[in-house]
């Protein structure tokens, strides 16, 4: 059986953050993913190249020699069992769910807040301290988007959660007890 990619990003980083918080290197971990990640954007196919069978194994292997090159330690033994798995086209899976855990054992959870008009920084900081207070959080982080369809009020996601405290809600919300 087959397994979703989703799922093999899980598991990948799930062992990267636990060795690297066992060894004590879970920002260092984190800062090599980043870095990995923007070599992974600038480079969309990097992954597929890396991945492909059909390619020459010694032209991969020479450009893996060079992505890893930076990387030492737990970092480089991580990215050679991903390269030996045929697993790097599910490297930026793993780093963003690395990049959850990072964040969560930190105490910052990352979210959208969806306004009908921007906010000013005052109403996002209180906007980002309330979110982390209600989801029990230390911090959190924001994006901001804007929608005008959703009348007035916040939509706040983050952490698989929906605060929706949208007037659009509210309205569709007392149109369907009218209704009744």
């Amino acid at each position: 059986m087959k397994i979703d990619k989703a799922t093999v990003g899980k598991r990948y980083a799930k062992a990267l953050f636990e060795l690297a918080v066992e060894e004590g290197k879970m920002d260092e971990i984190y800062q090599d993913l980043l870095s990995l990640r923007t070599i992974y954007q600038e480079i969309p196919t990097l992954g597929e190249l890396l991945s492909d069978v059909r390619l020459d194994k010694n032209e991969k292997r020479q450009l893996m020699d060079t992505l890893i090159k930076p990387f030492s330690g737990l970092m480089e033994r991580f990215l050679e069992i991903v390269f030996e798995y045929n697993r790097m086209d599910d490297f930026l899976l793993i780093a963003a769910e690395y990049e959850r855990r990072h964040d969560d054992k930190k105490g910052l959870v990352i979210g959208t807040v969806t306004t009908a008009v921007a906010l000013n920084n005052q109403q996002k900081e209180a906007l980002e301290n309330k979110t982390a207070s209600l989801l029990n959080y230390q911090d959190a982080k924001l994006e901001e988007k804007i929608d005008p369809t959703i009348i007035g009020g916040v939509i706040v996601e983050a952490n698989h959660q929906v605060i929706d405290g949208s007037v659009k809600s509210r309205l569709d919300y007392l149109r369907s007890k009218l209704a009744r």
